[in-house]
C-alpha cells in the first residue's frame, strides 16, 4: 500500500522599497500608474482568499519618499503615520528597517515602530548602550495551526552611516550584515525548532548570480550574493534596496526582490510535504505578481489616508515664484553634457544656503521637467527628489579632479563617434544621481579619452586647481559621505552643515526672491 503523506504549501508576500507611495498617480502630473501599495493590496487580498498559509512581509524603505510622506513628516507628525495605519490595516506580519526609514529622523521613525501591530527586524542595527537589537526584534516565528514553523530573520545594509545625516542615527552601531546574519542563522539553528527559515535583507547582489562576476564596486552595501555562497542554511531569501526585479535560484537558495514604489509584490509558494511528523520543504516557487491596468486601488486603503493625501495635494499646488527665461528640460542628456540653468540654479541655492562658492548637485533622475514660468511646491518635488540636507567638505584639488574623473566616466562613446551613458550608470539600476556638475570652477571633460584622464581644464577664474591645496565645496549629505562611489569625499573635514532640507532650501530661496531669472554662464563642457 502506498503510504500517503500530508501536505500544505505557504504563500510569502514581499513588499520592498515602498517609498510612501500609497496611491496610483503620480505627484509630478496627478497622472494614474500601475503602482503604490493601494493596488497592491488588492493583489494580497487576492492571495490570502486563495492561501490557506501566508506571510506578509515589508522588505524596507516604506516610510519614506512621496511628498505624501514628507507633508506628514513636516507638518502632520502629530497624527499617526499614514504608511504604518495602512500597514496595520493589511495585517503585516513583520518589516524590516530600511535605509531611507532613518531621513526623517531617528524620532518619526522610533514613533512609526512604536504604531506597528507587527513587529519591525533588523539584527544588525544595534544600540551602541547595550549592543542589543536597536529595534527590539532580529527575527520572528510564525508558527501556524498545522504545526508549520516559519523564521524570519531581518537584516539592513549596514551601509546607512556613509549616507545618512549623523543626527538621525546617534547611538546606533551598524554591524556587517553578512557576518550578522551568519552569527543569526548559527543561533537560530541552535536555539529554535523550525521548519524554514527566510531572511528578508534590505540589501541587493553585487555579483551577477551564475558567473560570479562583480556587478559594482565590493563596497559592502549589498552582500546577497555572499549570502547566499557563504552562508548555510537561507532556503529563501528575500531582498531589496537595488529597485530590481528578481526571480531566480542562486546555489540552491530561491531569492526575490520586487521592484520599487509598488510596480509589483513579490510571491514564493513554498510546498511542505510532512515525513515522520516533520514538515519538510518539497519545492519554492518565486514569481512576481506586477501590478496591471486591471487591478483596481482598494478604495478602503484610500480612505484611510484621503486627508493626508488632500492636504499634501493641497500644498503641492501653492504658488511658489515666477520663472523669467527657460529652465525646463526636454532632453536630460542634453542637461548633463553642457551647463544648463537649472542645475546652476541648484548649485546657486547651495552655495547662497552655505556660503561656500564651488558646489556641485545632480540631475538625480530622467524623468526631472525643470521648472515652467510659475513654480508650485508639486514642481519643486518633481526635481528635486530626495530629502538631502547639505554639507560643506574641505577637499584636496586631487579629491575635485578625482570627483569630475568619476562623473566623467558616465559617459562613453561608440564606434561613430556618439556619446551614450555608461551601462555602469543604468545597470543593474539606474544611478543618474551619480553624476554631479559643479558651479564655482571651470572645467571640461573629454570624453574621446580613457577613462580616468578626462579632465582636461580645471581652474578657478583664472588660476589653475592646484592638487595640493584644499578648497570648501557644498554638495548633499548623500555625496559628501563618500555616497555613489565618490570615495575621495570620505571622512574630509566638514565646515558647514545646513540641517534643513533642500527641498525646503529651494522653495525658502524662491519665495524670498519671488522672480527667478533662468542663467548660465557657461563654465563647464563635455566635449566627444
Amino acid at each position: 500500500m502506498q503510504e500517503k503523506y500530508e501536505q500544505c504549501t505557504l504563500v510569502i508576500l514581499e513588499t520592498s522599497d515602498l517609498h510612501g507611495h500609497v496611491f496610483p498617480k503620480h505627484y509630478r502630473n496627478r497622472e494614474e500608474v500601475n503602482g503604490g501599495l493601494a493596488k497592491l493590496a488588492s493583489i494580497i487580498k487576492g492571495e490570502r482568499e486563495r492561501s490557506s498559509y501566508s506571510l506578509l512581509i515589508d522588505n524596507g524603505d516604506v516610510i519614506q519618499g512621496t511628498p505624501l510622506t514628507y507633508y506628514y513628516a513636516k507638518f502632520m507628525n502629530e497624527e499617526k503615520n499614514p504608511l504604518i495605519t495602512i500597514m496595520n490595516k493589511l495585517e503585516y506580519d513583520c518589516a524590516v528597517i530600511g535605509n531611507h526609514e532613518f531621513n526623517y529622523g531617528r524620532e518619526l521613525l522610533q514613533r512609526a515602530v512604536n504604531e506597528s501591530k507587527f513587529s519591525w527586524l533588523s539584527a544588525n542595527i544595534l544600540e551602541e548602550s547595550s549592543m542589543g537589537p536597536a529595534f527590539g526584534h532580529p527575527y520572528i516565528v510564525k508558527e501556524f495551526n498545522n504545526g508549520l514553523r516559519v523564521i524570519v530573520l531581518g537584516v539592513t545594509t549596514h551601509f546607512i552611516p556613509n549616507w545618512e545625516h549623523p543626527g538621525n542615527i546617534t547611538g546606533l552601531s551598524f554591524e556587517d550584515a553578512l557576518l550578522s546574519t551568519k552569527k543569526w542563522i548559527e543561533y537560530i539553528q541552535t536555539h529554535e525548532k523550525y521548519d524554514l527559515l527566510v531572511v528578508s535583507y534590505h540589501g541587493g547582489f553585487e555579483r551577477d548570480f551564475h558567473s560570479g562576476e562583480e556587478t559594482e564596486m565590493l563596497t559592502g552595501e549589498n552582500q546577497a550574493y555572499a549570502m547566499c555562497h557563504e552562508l548555510k542554511g537561507i532556503d529563501i531569501l528575500l531582498t531589496g534596496h537595488q529597485h530590481r526585479m528578481i526571480v531566480d535560484k542562486v546555489n540552491g537558495v530561491t531569492i526575490i526582490q520586487p521592484g520599487c514604489h509598488g510596480e509589483a509584490i513579490g510571491k514564493v509558494a513554498v510546498t511542505f510535504e510532512k515525513v515522520n511528523g516533520k514538515w519538510g520543504v518539497k519545492e519554492s516557487s518565486p514569481q512576481l505578481l506586477k501590478v496591471m491596468d486591471e487591478v483596481k486601488a482598494d478604495p478602503h486603503i484610500m480612505k484611510l489616508t484621503e486627508g493626508y493625501e488632500e492636504a499634501t495635494q493641497t500644498w503641492l499646488d501653492q504658488p511658489i515664484c515666477t520663472i523669467k527665461g527657460d529652465m525646463t528640460i526636454t532632453d536630460p542628456l542634453e542637461v548633463r553634457v553642457s551647463d544648463h540653468p537649472l542645475i546652476e540654479f541648484l548649485n546657486e541655492v547651495q552655495m547662497d544656503a552655505s556660503g561656500a562658492k564651488i558646489s556641485c548637485t545632480a540631475l538625480f533622475d530622467n524623468q526631472s521637467r525643470g521648472f515652467s514660468e510659475h513654480v508650485t511646491m508639486r514642481d519643486i518635488v518633481s526635481n528635486y527628489i530626495y530629502p538631502n540636507t547639505l554639507k560643506v567638505i574641505r577637499i584636496s584639488g586631487q579629491a575635485m579632479k578625482d570627483a569630475l574623473e568619476k562623473s566623467a566616466s558616465y559617459f562613453m562613446t561608440n564606434e561613430n563617434g556618439d556619446i551614450y551613458v555608461n551601462q555602469e550608470f543604468t545597470d543593474p539600476k539606474p544611478q543618474h544621481y551619480n553624476y554631479d556638475m559643479w558651479e564655482g570652477i571651470d572645467y571640461l571633460l573629454d570624453i574621446r579619452k580613457p577613462v580616468g584622464s578626462r579632465v582636461v581644464y580645471l581652474k578657478i577664474g583664472e588660476n589653475d586647481v592646484q592638487m595640493d591645496a584644499e578648497y570648501e565645496v557644498v554638495m548633499n549629505n548623500y555625496r559628501a559621505a563618500g555616497g555613489g562611489g565618490y570615495t575621495m569625499f570620505s571622512n574630509r573635514p566638514v565646515i558647514k552643515e545646513i540641517q534643513i532640507d533642500m527641498r525646503e532650501l529651494i522653495a525658502n530661496y524662491m519665495l524670498k526672491r519671488k522672480t527667478i531669472r533662468a542663467s548660465c554662464n557657461g563654465n563647464w563642457k563635455v566635449i566627444w
